[in-house]
């Protein structure tokens, strides 16, 4: 199983379990979002750094990184899962990339259907923000991890319109969405994308320590509880032992 995978299960959610319309106390696990460190996958120093934080995963973004580099950064990130973006991935490219120790991949639509039935390693898929309503539906039926959503080339902040894409595909989607930054985010757009129901984010290359060691402490200042689609909690009847049930059967017998 996918390390990075595991840590988007254990996500904070609530668990909560509600009995008629009173909550019952929920438990929280795990921080409230994954920070992912982008790598542009041609220096292993890279790793290293990413390495001396508490970052939860580190995405190399660059096209065709050398199977030596890839390998290298693999050992230098010891427990930190490394993952790899590949434009239309082969069957062969991502048995390649798993041979050398990838946790995951992360793949566009004009990848080959083959790397969905692969095990052992997270698969994800990497969209754009206009993608039509119906496609992003369809995205439930398949044997995927999660989705992220790519920043468009000419932004240089969050906008209100990222924070409306995001929003779309939280609602539709039921796996868990990462979007790719377009900047390093204030404390303020950290939490306005939490709200949106945003479950990590992928920071651009070349980032200094101190830039992940800030952004996970304000990942760890963000809200805990409840939000986004897991805001719906359903209703549960209490259970009064089958009292109904043995109601209904004195009265068959007195028939």
């Amino acid at each position: 199983m996918s390390k990075f995978v595991d840590k988007l299960q254990s996500l904070s959610k609530s668990s909560t379990e509600s009995i008629g319309f009173h909550p019952a106390v929920s438990e929280l696990k795990g921080p409230a979002m994954l920070l992912i460190a982008g790598l542009s996958g041609t220096q292993v120093k890279e790793a290293k750094i990413v390495a001396g934080t508490n970052t939860d995963a580190g995405l190399i973004l660059s096209e065709g990184p050398s199977a030596s580099v890839v390998k290298q950064m693999v050992e230098a990130m010891g427990d930190v899962p490394l993952g790899v973006f590949v434009k239309g991935i082969s069957e062969e490219k991502i048995n390649e990339l798993t041979s050398l120790g990838c946790d995951f991949v992360v793949f566009d639509i004009k990848a080959t259907a083959k790397v969905l039935h692969k095990e052992k390693v997270g698969k994800f898929l990497m969209l754009e923000p206009s993608l039509d309503q119906g496609f992003i539906r369809a995205i439930n039926s398949l044997e995927l991890d999660g989705v992220f959503i790519s920043s468009r080339n000419g932004d240089s902040f969050i906008a209100v319109e990222h924070l409306l894409f995001c929003r779309r595909f939280v609602e539709l989607l039921e796996k868990p969405v990462m979007i790719t930054l377009p900047s390093l985010v204030t404390k303020a757009e950290l939490t306005s994308l939490w709200q949106a129901g945003v479950d990590g984010i992928v920071t651009l290359p070349g980032q200094p320590i101190e830039a992940l060691t800030e952004l996970k402490k304000m990942i760890g200042g963000l809200p805990r509880g409840a939000r986004g689609r897991r805001a719906k909690a359903g209703v549960k009847l209490p259970d009064y032992g089958g009292f109904a049930a043995r109601e209904e059967d004195e009265e068959q017998e007195e028939i």
